[in-house]
């Protein structure tokens, strides 16, 4: 049986992508093992058909975090056999691309964003420097690298000389299919109020989530539930005690894939609100979009180049014109109460739930692996 290692710096617990890619190895006949980290708030991880390794590290953060995961995952690549190394990301590259080079060994790069490009990065032009000449140095010799949209892989293509290929992370059709939903009741949701509902890993600076609390101030008869983590988490929540908006305002916090399929087929629009701050999030494709549509949940999304692209085919949503908290609250209000166009925007969301399925998707990813066995 071919092995394939597959790395990533997260604690494995929310990261879809790479479970769905994971599931895809195994399906091609791979025995496979997924790395990452253990953190100390990392969720239990659910039985999954691969085998899993969290590596406990002393750091938590900073550039002592990054050397200490970089050695850790050398080492274990280095005493592990391996048919294919599988980098995930910037910050797992440079093991990989080495042992590679020391053994021999197949490897596949997946770039889930423009890494040099993330905002926090852009606030230390001294990280910055390091990591993009890191990637300069490693990428032009890569053979095999797949991206999540036509914009980033055209902005790598461009700058490294290499072609791309796009694998976007949407949901595994099958999944949604098998799902049974909790009631409102049982999730402790509002069984007369109107759900909206904003997800992700990531919520973070420029992320749309301070204004979309804000918005709640002028919304009728609606619940927004913040789902997930990220660093303006406490923010949040000062801002709804501030604002008096604990009624209108729930936090679930972070809950594994399976129990996030739970809340959000029960919204009745889902929020997608990156600023256009930085080029990585200008050409962002989130997940949570992919979620909302196989949930058949319509969007409220910002007026950015990937995302618009898809609510517009698709006629599922809308886009706001700015982040004011007032303009972000009418459309709300338009969307909720125009009953009509949100019907026809839930019934286009199965629409596009038959194209954009990791179903389809996934035959780039097959093409590469097959070569391998």
């Amino acid at each position: 049986m071919k092995r394939a290692i597959v790395s990533v710096i997260n604690d494995l617990s929310t990261d879809q992508r790479v479970h769905k890619v994971c599931n895809t190895l195994r399906k091609l006949g791979y025995d496979v093992t997924l790395v990452g980290r253990e953190q100390p708030k990392s969720l239990p991880l659910p039985k999954r058909d691969y085998t899993t390794k969290r590596m406990l590290l002393f750091f938590e953060k900073g550039p002592l975090f990054y050397a200490e995961y970089q050695i850790h995952l050398f080492m274990y690549l280095l005493f592990h056999r391996a048919d294919v190394l599988v980098s995930n990301d910037l910050d797992t590259l440079l093991p990989n691309y080495l042992i590679s080079k020391l053994k021999s060994t197949n490897l596949v790069y997946d770039s889930h964003e423009l890494f040099c490009e993330v905002p926090e990065l852009h606030a230390n032009p001294t990280k910055k420097n390091i990591w993009k000449r890191l990637e300069r140095w490693i990428f032009p010799k890569l053979k095999n690298v797949f991206t999540v949209n036509d914009s980033i892989a055209k902005i790598y293509g461009d700058e490294y000389n290499r072609k791309l290929k796009v694998v976007r992370n949407v949901p595994l059709l099958s999944n949604q299919i098998k799902i049974h939903p909790l009631s409102k009741f049982d999730l402790g949701l509002p069984v007369e109020k109107k759900i909206i509902v904003l997800q992700g890993a990531g919520i973070n600076i420029d992320r749309g989530a301070e204004e979309a609390v804000e918005s709640m101030q002028y919304v009728n008869n609606a619940v927004l539930l913040i789902i997930g983590s990220g660093d303006v988490l406490d923010i949040l929540k000062q801002k709804v005690i501030d604002l008096k908006l604990s009624d209108k305002v729930k936090f679930i916090g972070k809950v594994s894939f399976e129990n996030l399929l739970h809340y959000t087929h029960h919204a009745d629009l889902g929020l997608t609100l990156d600023k256009d701050t930085n080029i990585n999030y200008r050409y962002s494709l989130p997940n949570k979009l992919f979620d909302y549509i196989h949930a058949g949940v319509p969007v409220l999304a910002s007026d950015l180049v990937e995302i618009k692209k898809i609510i517009v085919q698709y006629s599922i949503g809308d886009c706001i014109n700015n982040h004011d908290p007032r303009h972000i609250a009418d459309k709300i209000n338009r969307i909720l109460y125009d009953t009509e166009t949100l019907q026809m925007w839930k019934k286009n969301t199965k629409i596009a739930a038959e194209d954009l399925n990791w179903e389809n998707e996934e035959q780039q990813l097959i093409a590469v692996y097959e070569k391998f066995l």
